[in-house]
């Protein structure tokens, strides 16, 4: 029988406490049938002399247990209830009874009050003397629980300005005007004036600012059954923030659709539109997709801002092997560059930044892209229209006949638009463009196999470049660790040396994610005296790739392995980018800072 005892803390309330040595943490995993005792032996075997590491964090690390599984043993081990902040209702004014400050600090977050006392969520179980500030503050005990690992996303909610920006919008919305708004399906110019009078105006702008402050490139307003849910993709991932209530729903949808010049009494079919805003002195760019579905019409918006355009391309990710050969093949006269990747791998950020590295008033560059994502000055772009007949290979027999130097295609997406692309580059014009291929030498294979000879494939791509980006690891917050020789030997890389890898744990200069911002790993294959032999003897791609691999070509994994003993960035998210394209690796053994 486990045995409790009351013990004051401070001033405060009496708390349960276990009296005696606390359990091994091994012990309470064992004990809530989170692991068994064979588990935790081969555990402790492999971590060997580094011991000293936390156990729990191993065991996630390793996919034995979840967070909170990890949460509530803690939580166990320590004779605390546990609160699972995911399903607690946290009262905004009682939140903010303690400074953002120390919140931050002591990952404490006071949840709600009642008959004296405020219930409270901890991170750390042995940080029980806050108790004894926050009673003298409010003059209200305090009844401790342990949070689980969402603690310092419910801080970073309840605190942030966004969060206090959203709760006032909401707080001074008339339910009358928002529902005028949502019954009036076909109320014409009468709807447009019930938006223009109704709150949902300062809560879709709320939510523009807060995806731009946050550096997020799309918006996903997505209606559910019961509720709503907004979230911004940020660096490549998804991040839910706090949505509106379900009432806002249409008015919200209507809003942006009037906003994107769509049509807000269809809700049937799919729509596209676009809008501009001006933010602190610039132009931004929305694109806006709705899509019906059972519980409303889906919207995401993709953010176009030029700001955050960087059209070096020193600082893309290149490696200076990579760069030079980039720049050498740019600068041909003649020939095709194919960049490739799957949907927001940065293909046309590359080629972009490419163009604005050779533009100059001596050249004629002239591109075909759908949709024209950014404007360029110096650059003649050209919006390709299917539904009039403007598709890309009507688009680029139109170029041709403009006396172009460079031509860009935003995508070779059929055999007539590769046969054109591919003339052009054999009479004296240098294209670039972009295929849907998992690597460079997929890309090859994926021309011939559209209905292009191998001999006119060799003849014109100098270059193949695949792509991917990784997020790069925060450097405020990163935690170093040196590898054991099983990671080392799982990722290929010689076992004697010195490594320094990094962890992702999470500040508010990156809002917690461990990540800021994104660099692009990068697979370059020229097409070399033996890459055309290989092409011409019908070899296929994984024998192209072993070839070029052999012969010094650098995959996407190795680049971004390079990334990661550089320090730009981290293991999992290596595995994460390149997972489709390569072979599985064996599990990689946990490590902890």
């Amino acid at each position: 029988m486990e045995k409790k005892e009351l013990r004051q803390v401070g001033n405060g309330p009496a708390v349960a406490v276990r009296r005696g040595p606390r359990p091994r943490l091994g012990e309470v995993l064992i004990e809530q049938g989170f692991i068994d005792r064979q588990q935790l032996e081969a555990v402790l075997r492999e971590m060997g002399e580094n011991r000293g590491q936390p156990l729990g964090s191993q065991l996630v690390q390793r996919g034995m247990i979840t967070d909170e599984e990890l949460a509530r043993s803690l939580a166990r081990q320590n004779g605390l209830p546990f609160v699972s902040l995911r399903e607690e209702e946290i009262d905004p004014e009682t939140a903010r009874l303690v400074s953002e400050r120390m919140a931050r600090s002591y990952k404490i977050l006071p949840l709600r009050r009642s008959n004296g006392r405020i219930r409270v969520a901890l991170a750390d179980p042995t940080f029980t003397f806050l108790l004894d500030t926050l009673r003298l503050k409010t003059g209200f005990h305090g009844a401790v629980h342990r949070g689980g690992k969402e603690i310092e996303a419910a801080i970073e909610v309840t605190y942030n300005a966004a969060g206090a920006a959203l709760a006032e919008i909401l707080a001074s919305a008339d339910e009358s005007s928002v529902q005028l708004v949502a019954d009036s399906e076909d109320a014409g110019e009468e709807l447009d004036e019930d938006i223009d009078q109704a709150p949902v105006i300062k809560l879709v702008d709320h939510y523009i600012s807060h995806a731009l402050r946050s550096r997020a490139s799309d918006i996903h307003i997505e209606p559910r059954e019961r509720d709503m849910r907004v979230r911004f993709r940020i660096d490549g991932v998804l991040h839910e923030v706090t949505p509106p209530p379900k009432r806002f729903q249409n008015a919200v949808i209507s809003r942006l659709k009037i906003m994107s010049e769509l049509d807000i009494s269809e809700r049937r079919r799919p729509q596209d539109g676009r809008f501009k805003i001006r933010d602190r002195g610039r132009v931004v760019d929305f694109r806006v997709s709705s899509l019906p579905t059972v519980n409303g019409e889906k919207i995401v918006i993709r953010i176009l801002d030029a700001g955050n355009l960087n059209l070096d391309l020193t600082g893309l990710g290149f490696s200076p092997e990579e760069l030079n050969v980039f720049q050498r093949s740019i600068r041909r006269p003649y020939g095709m560059i194919l960049v490739t990747g799957p949907t927001g791998s940065g293909k046309t950020t590359t080629l972009y930044s490419a163009l604005a590295t050779i533009a100059a008033p001596d050249r004629n560059i002239v591109t075909v892209e759908d949709p024209v994502e950014y404007r360029l000055d110096e650059i003649n772009q050209v919006q390709a229209r299917p539904e009039i007949g403007l598709s890309f290979a009507d688009g680029l027999r139109s170029i041709l006949r403009q006396d172009p130097d460079v031509i860009m295609i935003g995508e070779i997406r059929d055999l007539e638009t590769a046969e054109i692309a591919v003339k052009a580059a054999l009479t004296g014009h240098l294209v670039l463009s972009t295929l849907h291929t998992n690597d460079a030498a997929g890309t090859l294979i994926r021309l011939t196999d559209m209905g292009i000879p191998g001999y006119l494939v060799t003849a014109s791509v100098n270059l193949v470049v695949a792509q991917r980006l990784t997020r790069r690891v925060c450097v405020k917050c990163r935690q170093p660790y040196s590898p054991d020789a099983a990671l080392l030997a799982s990722l290929g890389l010689p076992p004697h040396g010195t490594y320094t890898f990094y962890n992702p744990q999470g500040c508010p200069d990156c809002n917690g994610t461990g990540y800021r911002g994104r660099v692009a790993v990068y697979e370059l294959l020229e097409i070399t005296s033996g890459v055309k032999r290989c092409i011409n003897q019908g070899m296929n791609a994984q024998d192209l790739k072993e070839f070029a691999r052999q012969h010094g070509m650098r995959t996407l994994r190795d680049s971004g392995l390079r990334k990661v003993m550089e320090g730009v960035t981290t293991v999992e998210e290596v595995l994460r980018v390149t997972f489709d394209n390569e072979e599985m690796l064996d599990e990689v053994p946990a490590r902890e800072a």
